[in-house]
């Protein structure tokens, strides 16, 4: 046994206090005054890697060098964003968290920066770790529910709400089972509620893969807690990735799989299916009439689908995708050259443009008009592997449709009926009651074609890159083929001009087929959002108004200055700057508007051509208008001096992003804009309403979270994919939300760009209910007030913004005349609101 006593002796003399090392501490000493001296003279790189030699050294000094140390990451990490040094960004992150492995603040911002460069699932984890750490930490908060929109899209929800498609295909499986289909794989599992579907009808072996790594982990979670993680395998790959026997020991007798978006083909499912029958199906079956082993025989769910599309107007869709105006701000656009939308369909393919957009028809603000019935576009059958392969070659189809109704043409609408089996079959149509919306295929060239009935309108429809693509090409009218891309009213936007005479119309028409057709034309493309925002006259319009009473008043200062001696010149410019995202002609009209120097902050090649050409077309100066972030070293310097000498007159500031949210660090620019503006500038806007409604609406729960508390056939899904509720829907067009109003419409917040002590971060309003009902959501826009007097809404028809809706976590129920108290909060961009039922009335606050 060892000797006992004398181990106290030697213990005691081991825990004694290490002698200090002068050289060390003196090292880190003046390397810790070395960080410092670099922070003030903004040497940020040289004092994140003094930083890092001391808390390596020193760790005793973490908390007391904490704030500084991430100060000094932020700054440093935005320094090599800017040019672009992506990896040494990403690795002072990980040596960062090698010393602060539980910061929220690292987490988050590493989050961020992993959420620009396109990593979702990435950054999701570490704002989801932040949150856990920190779980009132707002800035994350605010960032896991921004990327929860992207990782678990709005479709997930109510595709699980949707208990006829749940139905439709469990019982699809479990008859395919039954036959004998006893080895499952379910392709893009998502939740697992196929794949969970098949176990329980008596699969023997499922297999699941899922390329999302939020999903993987979802789908995972949820067959865990549904007691069949030893009986499912999932895999987090690309079907196209497996192979047999290394992924899964053997093929399969069926694939389920649900990878299909409005345009059928566009998640990859044809080619899923091609790698799918000729490396992990066992062969399908031979003849009708032939008895087979169906546990020997490979199948596919659905099996195959049935494509039926329309020509369509709505204005809606035309002013997201063509121009429709002629005039913008007291400026023609006649020299703006070709505008086009990034969705446009072509028979051959192009990489920088999207085939299709989607819209739910029965939602689209202002409705559409059918102007053809339905037609049979494309028929496909899943299980017939050599029609799969030839899809893709298949000679492009032209489809002749009878007109039934005149209308402006506008766009193809495009939905599909999916063939589960035999037997059953879903439908997306849009009179449907679905969890789908219809593909989009919008007609750019027609110029305002009005169809006629007696037309009979051309389509072609073809799946040369394994997309399904239709172009209206022509109109057959009286005999004659009117081609549609080559009418030479397709170059002068503007509203279209009917012709009472009908022979000049066609010979107008004709004119057309002389145009030289390998001309081919140099096209600027602009964002939907873009587009829509162009053929905003209202928005253009009250700028234009607002700049008219702004610049005079500034002028007359300087004249009573110069007349009173001061050094000021009269006849010096006015300085205007622009950072509006993206395209924007609010320069180019402070500019036309004389004695005005504008910058804008556009950055696109492109686009500023645009600008220019639209400057000579209109007597612009040239030298009145210029580009300010190629005056910039980057975009971070954007809100500075135009020179050391001057401020500026107006800043126009982008405040209300499309989605119907105020944009990140609005109040940050605002307040840096206001110390750079010269005595009586302006910021517009000076001011944002916030404006709201008490709503039921059962269709903002359901595309917001599974309702109900029945699992869902059979399956505990419902907690686990609600931790992905956001509590503001986005992108809301409430023109068209089926919903019951229950109260008048209410001032909820404003927020001053101009005068920063009328700001505050919550306020509680009172609002009477007007109906009884359930108050399930509170859709929110925005009043834009460029002045005292004039303003622009979000929420008026021809707006191009969406509006936006806080949804809250339980309804409050309420009669006519209840008094509710809602308690409304913005962080940032972030708006949050509580509602209660006030027990004593009160008057509604002003």
């Amino acid at each position: 046994m060892p000797n006992t006593s004398a181990r106290p002796k030697h213990g005691r003399r081991t825990r004694r206090r290490r002698r200090e090392d002068p050289a060390r501490n003196e090292l880190v000493s003046s390397s810790l005054e070395s960080a410092q001296q670099c922070l003030f003279n903004q040497d940020y790189g040289t004092a994140f890697v003094h930083y890092l030699l001391v808390l390596n050294l020193a760790p005793m000094f973490k908390d007391f060098a904490r704030e500084s140390f991430r100060f000094t990451l932020n700054k440093w990490t935005e320094e090599l964003d800017s040019v672009g040094r992506i990896q040494d960004l990403f690795d002072c992150y990980e040596q960062a968290l090698e010393l602060f492995p539980a910061d929220e603040v690292i987490l988050n911002s590493m989050g961020e920066h992993l959420f620009r460069m396109g990593f979702r699932d990435e950054a999701a984890g570490h704002f989801h770790k932040a949150l856990k750490l920190r779980p009132d930490y707002p800035e994350a908060r605010e960032n896991f529910y921004r990327v929860a929109n992207w990782l678990v899209e709005r479709w997930h929800f109510l595709m699980l709400n949707d208990h006829g498609r749940n139905r439709k295909y469990q019982q699809a499986i479990q008859k395919a089972v039954q036959s004998g289909c006893n080895t499952v794989l379910d392709i893009g599992t998502g939740t697992g509620i196929l794949g969970m579907c098949a176990k329980k009808a008596g699969a023997a072996d499922v297999y699941a893969c899922e390329l999302s790594k939020t999903m993987y982990e979802l789908a995972c979670e949820v067959v865990n807690a549904n007691g069949m993680d030893g009986s499912i395998k999932i895999l987090h790959m690309k079907s196209l990735e497996m192979e047999v026997p290394k992924d899964i020991p053997h093929r399969v007798s069926l694939v389920v799989t649900e990878t299909v978006d409005a345009g059928l083909f566009g998640e990859g499912i044809i080619e899923s299916l091609v790698h799918a029958w000729h490396h992990l199906l066992l062969p399908p079956q031979r003849g009708e009439n032939e008895f087979q082993d169906q546990s020997a025989t490979g199948r596919v769910i659905p099996a195959g689908a049935t494509v039926f599309g329309m020509a369509l107007e709505s204005i809606e869709i035309r002013r997201h995708h063509r121009i429709c105006v002629s005039e913008v701000g007291n400026l023609s656009i006649a020299a703006a050259g070709e505008l086009r939308s990034p969705v446009s369909c072509s028979p051959e393919p192009d990489d920088s443009m999207e085939p299709y957009t989607t819209e739910r028809l029965s939602r689209v603000p202002g409705g559409y008009k059918a102007l053809t019935e339905p037609f049979t576009a494309l028929s496909i059958d899943f299980n017939n592997v050599q029609e799969l392969e030839g899809l893709s070659s298949r000679e492009v189809q032209q489809i002749r449709m009878p007109v039934t109704q005149e209308g402006e043409l506008d766009a193809l609408a495009v939905w599909f009926q999916l063939h589960l089996d035999e037997e059953s079959s879903l439908s997306t149509g849009p009179q449907e009651d679905t969890c789908w919306e219809q593909a989009i295929y919008p007609v750019h060239s027609t110029g305002g074609f009005v169809l006629k009935p007696q037309d009979e309108l051309i389509v072609e429809v073809s799946c040369i890159d394994a997309f399904l693509r239709l172009c209206s090409v022509a109109v057959l009218r009286d005999g004659h083929e009117i081609h549609l891309d080559n009418r030479p009213d397709a170059q002068n936007p503007g509203n279209p001009v009917s012709n009472p005479n009908p022979e000049a119309e066609l010979c107008s028409a004709l004119a057309s087929l002389q145009t030289d057709q390998t001309q081919t034309k140099d096209f600027c493309m602009l964002e939907c959002s873009e587009m829509a925002l162009l053929n905003n006259q209202d928005y253009h319009q009250s700028f234009s108004g607002a700049l008219a009473k702004l610049i005079p008043q500034l002028r007359a200062k300087c004249q009573d200055k110069e007349r009173s001696g001061d050094s000021t010149d009269a006849s010096d410019l006015l300085y205007v700057l622009d950072v509006s995202e993206g395209f924007s002609l609010l320069s180019l009209i402070a500019a036309s508007h004389g004695h005005v120097k504008a910058y804008s902050s556009m950055e696109k090649k492109k686009q500023q051509e645009v600008l220019k050409r639209l400057a000579r077309s209109n007597n612009v100066p040239e030298q009145h208008l210029e580009f300010w972030l190629n005056h910039t070293e980057d975009e971070h310097g954007m809100l500075k001096r135009p020179s050391r000498e001057k401020l500026w007159s107006a800043i126009m500031l982008d405040c209300v992003e499309t989605c119907g949210l105020i944009r990140q660090k609005l109040m940050e620019k605002a307040s840096l804009a206001r110390c750079l503006l010269e005595d009586g500038g302006s910021i517009f806007p000076a001011k944002i309403v916030v404006h709201g409604i008490l709503v039921e609406s059962d269709t903002l729960l359901l595309e917001s979270a599974v309702q109900g508390q029945e699992a869902t056939l059979g399956f505990n899904i419902a907690p686990f994919i609600n931790q992905f509720t956001v509590p503001v829907h986005v992108f809301l067009d409430f023109s068209t939300l089926e919903c019951k109003r229950l109260s008048e419409f209410v001032e909820l917040f404003v927020l001053d760009l101009m005068d920063s002590t009328a700001n505050y971060t919550d306020r509680e309003v009172k609002v009477q209910a007007t109906s009884a009902g359930r108050i399930t959501a509170i859709p929110f826009w925005y009043h834009i007030y460029l002045d005292q007097e004039i303003s622009v809404s979000t929420l008026s028809q021809n707006s191009h913004w969406k509006q936006a809706a806080v949804v809250l976590q339980q309804p409050v129920e309420v009669q006519a005349g209840d008094w509710v108290r809602l308690a409304v909060k913005l962080h940032k961009s972030a708006m949050s609101i509580t509602a209660h039922i006030e027990k004593s009335p009160g008057p509604m606050e002003q």
